[in-house]
């Protein structure tokens, strides 16, 4: 099991700017919903924004973390 707060720092101390939200959708600590939005994806494809977040769970995806169901976004900047 891991808990939501463990999932937003490691993506935050991987990705600072990030804004993580996590939704635990059975209520068991192992399955969650991840969306993460950061100007660090810009230019890249989904596969490496997704392997970048793999990378900041060191591992516990399929472990500790049982299901994750995973977004990302980039954020862009507001030039208006």
């Amino acid at each position: 099991m891991m808990q939501a707060e463990e999932i937003v720092k490691l993506i935050a101390e991987a990705l600072p700017d990030a804004h993580v939200e996590v939704e635990d959708l059975r209520g068991d600590g192992d399955h969650y919903a991840v969306t993460v939005e950061s100007h660090s994806f810009g230019g890249m494809s989904l596969a490496d924004q997704h392997r970048m977040i793999f990378a900041a769970l060191q591992g516990r995806v399929g472990g500790l973390l049982k299901g994750m169901t995973l977004t990302t976004r980039v954020i862009e900047d507001d030039r208006s």
